[in-house]
């Protein structure tokens, strides 16, 4: 697969119509949004512009085939058989990561999360009232390790673990060692574990597995998930949670419920559908094409020795890239992407204290786009040198 970058001017797209307010400026290149910019599976297309046809838009229930499309899904691609009453239809990963606070945590209770972290899993439990416990991960040899003598003693004082498998910024995908590890050590300790995994289909020569997969953890657990990065259908607002236990399905839906999010849309759930059902070929074309754009940003930057260092990723199509050989503040090192690169990229720090020094790249676009960035960050490299 080619990838080719779709021009989305005139979409409202948030990478593009936001960015003026974010960079303050509207001349740069905008790689920073987590979805990609590239035409969504054809089988998708083909089941909107069905869907499309029929012209009454109205209130839309779930079918069968929606939950069997994720049963298929998570069989085939993981291994795991699960129940269609496990499944929960959502709005949203971010919606549902607020659900389960309030579900199972109350105001002052500690939840673990694991940093540098995808900023709406912190502000998320700060905006609910709880106490952040931030277990950081370990950056040694250009990867991220889990600290798991600090996760323990966070364990102690802990209701609620929001993982991120795959993680987002890191790249990381977890071992199966690790994650029996965090899983012993929340049993232990009574701590209930969501996993958000939504990036769990873009993974690289690593194996994804399941949080709820580990029959052990199965009642003490929540996934999240949607097919929105992976096919490029984030605007559709469609996910899902799978709730093993029934008691934590009931608490889930009981927040679900309050929000008054309680509707699917008749596009999100055709998409779903028809990407499950018809889109793993394309997905690992995809995966191919992906690996690709990291092989090519890393190379460039070793080749004309520029002080940056891809934290190469196991999964995503987002790069985190360690700038400290720069040598800038976190201001001077903003300004200097966005001023004199002109490259919009996610700032490390905004992922927490612990990204400092760092950005994040989305490569989900176009060769002909990624290497237009990368003489970008090169001539600013060297005028600034």
């Amino acid at each position: 697969m080619r990838l080719e970058a779709v021009q989305r001017a005139g979409t409202y797209a948030v990478k593009l119509d936001e960015a003026v307010h974010k960079f303050g400026t509207d001349d740069l290149l905008p790689l920073w949004v987590a979805d990609m910019d590239i035409a969504a599976p054809l089988c998708v297309q083909e089941a909107l512009q069905r869907r499309a046809t029929h012209p009454v838009y109205g209130y839309t229930v779930y079918p069968e085939r929606y939950y069997q499309a994720i049963k298929d899904w998570y069989f085939n691609r993981f291994g795991w058989k699960i129940e269609t009453e496990w499944i929960v239809p959502a709005y949203g990963v971010v919606p549902s990561l607020n659900f389960a606070i309030n579900a199972y945590s109350k105001e002052d209770e500690g939840i673990i999360v694991q940093t540098p972290l995808y900023p709406p899993f912190s502000d998320s439990v700060r905006r609910q009232g709880r106490k952040l416990l931030n277990n950081r991960l370990l950056y040694q040899n250009g990867s991220y390790q889990i600290d798991f003598a600090d996760f323990e003693a966070k364990a102690r004082e802990a209701k609620l673990f929001l993982l991120c498998s795959p993680h987002n910024p890191t790249g990381r995908v977890w071992n199966k060692e690790e994650l029996e590890k965090l899983i012993d050590i929340c049993l232990a300790n009574g701590v209930i574990i969501v996993s958000d995994e939504i990036h769990a289909d873009i993974v690289f020569r690593k194996v994804h597995y399941v949080l709820g997969s580990f029959e052990k953890v199965q009642q003490h657990s929540v996934v999240l998930n949607a097919p929105s990065k992976t096919f490029n259908i984030a605007g559709l607002n469609t996910s899902y949670a799978v709730i093993p236990d029934r008691r934590l399905r009931d608490a889930y839906l009981h927040e679900q419920k309050k929000s008054g999010i309680t509707n699917g849309t008749p596009f999100g759930i055709e998409a779903l559908m028809a990407a499950y059902e018809g889109g793993e070929a394309w997905l690992e074309k995809l995966k191919v094409a992906l690996w690709e754009n990291v092989v090519f940003v890393k190379t460039f930057i070793e080749t004309h020795h520029l002080p940056l260092k891809v934290v190469e990723p196991e999964a995503t199509f987002l790069l985190w890239i360690d700038c400290r050989g720069l040598g800038l503040s976190t201001e001077n090192l903003a300004a200097f992407f966005i001023k004199k690169a002109k490259l919009g990229l996610n700032e490390g720090v905004s992922f927490g204290e612990e990204g400092e020094g760092f950005m994040r790249l989305n490569i989900g676009t176009s060769k002909e786009v990624l290497h237009q960035a990368m003489q970008q960050l090169l001539r600013a490299y060297e005028e600034r040198k």
